[in-house]
């Protein structure tokens, strides 16, 4: 594993996540490659390979992988790119553009972005030219939630995630996007919630169900996914 800002989690295993959210009727997810694996995305798949078909992976990529290493991720459920545009440990923002393009074009695959949505305003221009991509914990600040509304209504996919990471409550910014787009949010745990300063607990979910109908919760905490990860 590789230092990011000079930390590292500690062990965090398949079994780990399956005793952790046994009692929660979790049947499939997106496993996402985190930035300590940099661009080694053997864990990434071992992981899937544990959790078997209803799983899908979000890998970190370089975009000077080989076309066989490609096509070995894309027969192993790798179904996205991730960049870390907040820490970094993920391929650079220049290459942002061409690399989703590349993999979009070849395998239908999406691009997965942890970004602050304070500086998406900043990132318009360079956004526009990526055919689909989702944001990570629901763009992390107020500050920018106005260009997270923005691209919701674009059709972008959001990750109702990461709770624990916002600076603010997230019921009232859940509702508005599902107001403005209802296929947008997507429900995931965020485990093992790495540096959040209050990990995933069943609060989060319990959150979704008393906020919304339960027709609303089927589309956010797996309908969304599914069209998102398993329908490419």
């Amino acid at each position: 594993m590789v230092e990011n800002n000079g930390y590292l989690p500690p062990d965090f295993t398949v079994e780990n996540y399956k005793k952790k959210v046994q009692s929660y009727g979790i049947a499939g997810g997106a496993i996402v490659s985190g930035s300590f694996q940099k661009f080694d995305q053997e864990y990434l798949l071992d992981a899937l390979k544990s959790f078997g078909k209803n799983y899908f992976g979000v890998a970190n990529i370089p975009i000077v992988m080989k076309k066989s290493e490609l096509e070995r991720l894309n027969q192993s459920n790798i179904r996205a790119v991730r960049f870390n545009l907040k820490r970094g440990g993920s391929e650079s923002l220049e290459n942002l553009v061409e690399l989703s393009n590349n993999l979009y074009d070849k395998y239908g695959w999406n691009t997965e972005l942890y970004v602050d949505s304070k500086n998406l305003k900043e990132l318009k221009t360079t956004l526009e030219k990526i055919p689909k991509f989702s944001i990570d914990h629901l763009g992390l600040s107020k500050a920018g939630l106005s260009e997270l509304y923005y691209w919701a209504e674009k059709g972008v996919k959001i990750k109702a995630t990461g709770f624990g990471r916002l600076d603010f409550n997230p019921t009232e910014v859940m509702k508005r996007i599902h107001s403005i787009n209802p296929n947008s949010l997507m429900f995931g745990t965020d485990l093992p919630s790495t540096r959040a300063k209050r990990p995933f607990t069943f609060d989060h979910l319990k959150l979704i169900k008393d906020s919304f109908s339960e027709s609303e919760q089927k589309k956010i905490l797996y309908e969304n996914a599914i069209k998102w990860y398993a329908t490419i």
